[in-house]
């Protein structure tokens, strides 16, 4: 039974706080003197190795564990692609192995984490271990390897939100990020000069297309409201070096988008279209040239089409995913097709909805040709002017070919002296080309004409051999000699 003599005396409780307060700041005293010690002889990238390896061994009960895989489906996880961006900024002397690749039209070279890598990070308070790493999938791969890339983020579990706030802000880091990636299309940056001022192409057409690409970005309530995929799609035909490839050049320059430019040569299955098309980004422009002879497409109607083959590429399935799922993926796209043959292409493809405006890229006008000397030669006005107006009214040049002659020299009267010689030789060429099909023409019905008279005297020297015979037995029994069908073939013979 409790007593009051088993209470302890209150020096003995004085005396005992005394003892454990004054262990407790050695503890403390010794634990500072070893954090500062080690603070100066080990670099903190290795504590928090050790400290991580520490919590492995001890459990991971406590941890959290994040995997970030590089697509999302057939697209690009946009997440994995941020992630990646930000740990580069992470690279440090302790890593054992980066990945380094450096893009043709890029300035400087870039570093990546390699796989089996990690980097610890600390974020607000909170120790983040970052793992590169990799897994073998039997599935259809999505970048030419039977490999899943993936990111794996590991923290103590009582600073999810906290977690979950620093990957929304890589998120948005990596969405607005000029830093590359691109996913399966990897980045380059678009340097070309080209502008709408600068094509040589009718004045009329370019301010017309300059119109409907101003009237197609600002109409995204009016796509929502009549419900249309915000697209458009446009055909640029017309010989080579018209400017087809400039003018796409202007025009992602013009609206400030990014370009995607599709070889359907390199593509071997409607399902890795669908995936390239799905991983591109809003406010771009995909382009497909030379659609009429880049590959040669199954047709929907031929009879070797099987359309749960996903390992063909079909004109089928390019519709498709132009009309729906590439479509309907995300807003302000542009598509355009190049074409140096229009009359070559499936009627299916020229329709409204995927190629919504037709843009005839021709050979060098008189207009064409100003804007041109002004960017070569410098110059908007000269004598020689009319009588170049006038050649290029009889031949056919294209704005390349008098680009390349007026680069030969930067004097504009010799420049400008230089491409008339061009014109009248190309001029002559052709006379002489009309000239000699003048003569085969001409050799021809000559020949047929002779033909048909062998064959009419053939014809006619037997009417006189028939005639005689005639004459003969009709001497024999005493009628008129020559009847009228025979004196027709005298006619023919006169």
């Amino acid at each position: 039974m409790f007593s009051i003599k088993d209470v302890p005396s209150t020096t003995s409780v004085l005396s005992a706080y005394t003892v454990f307060t004054a262990t407790a700041m050695l503890v403390k005293t010794v634990i500072n003197e070893v954090q500062s010690v080690t603070n100066q002889i080990i670099p903190k990238q290795i504590q928090d190795m050790i400290l991580s390896k520490f919590g492995g061994l001890c459990g991971n009960g406590s941890r959290m564990t994040l995997t970030i895989d590089e697509f999302n489906g057939y697209s690009i996880n946009q997440l994995y692609e941020a992630s990646e961006i930000y740990l580069r900024t992470k690279i440090n002397p302790s890593l054992n192995s980066l990945k380094v690749s450096k893009s043709p039209k890029e300035n400087n070279f870039s570093l990546t984490i390699n796989k089996g890598e990690k980097i610890v990070d600390v974020f607000e308070g909170v120790q983040l271990l970052w793992v590169m790493t990799s897994e073998k999938t039997d599935e259809m791969p999505q970048n030419g390897k039977f490999e899943k890339r993936l990111i794996e983020l590991s923290f103590h579990k009582k600073y999810m939100d906290k977690v979950v706030v620093k990957l929304y802000a890589l998120g948005h880091f990596g969405g607005d990020s000029d830093g590359g990636g691109g996913g399966a299309w990897g980045s380059t940056n678009l340097d070309h000069p080209a502008t709408f001022d600068k094509i040589a192409m009718d004045p009329i057409l370019k301010q017309a297309l300059i119109d409907d690409l101003d009237r197609f970005v600002r109409r995204r309530d009016f796509y929502r409201r009549v419900g249309k995929a915000w697209k458009r799609g446009y055909l640029l035909y017309g010989p080579p070096g018209t400017g087809k490839s400039s003018l796409i050049a202007a025009m992602a320059n013009y609206l400030k988008f990014s370009i995607y430019d599709l070889e359907l040569a390199s593509i071997y299955s409607n399902s890795e279209l669908r995936r390239l098309l799905v991983s591109t980004s809003n406010r771009s422009i995909l382009v497909i040239e030379d659609i009429d002879c880049s590959i040669e497409l199954q047709n929907r109607q031929c009879g070797g089409y099987d359309p749960n083959d996903s390992s063909q590429l079909t004109l089928s399935g390019l519709l498709n995913f132009i009309d729906g799922l590439w479509s309907s993926c995300g807003d302000e796209r542009v598509i355009v097709f190049t074409t140096n043959h229009k009359e070559r292409l499936d009627s299916a493809l020229l329709r409204p909805g995927r190629m919504d405006m037709h843009i005839h890229m021709s050979y060098c006008t008189p207009s064409g040709f100003r804007t041109l000397v002004s960017n070569y030669v410098g110059i908007n006005n000269h004598d020689l002017f009319p009588e170049i107006d006038e050649l290029m009214t009889e031949v056919q040049v294209t704005p390349a070919e008098i680009a390349e002659e007026l680069m030969k020299n930067e004097d504009a009267d010799i420049a400008l002296d230089g491409l008339i010689k061009i014109l009248q030789k190309r001029k002559i060429e052709i006379f002489e080309a009309e000239a000699e099909v003048g003569d085969n023409k001409r050799k021809t019905v000559s020949e047929t004409e002779d033909e048909d008279g062998d064959d009419q005297h053939i014809f006619i020297n037997n009417c006189k051999t028939k005639k005689m015979r005639s004459k003969m037995k009709n001497h024999g029994n005493g009628r008129h000699p020559c009847p009228p069908v025979w004196s027709n073939c005298e006619q023919l013979v006169l």
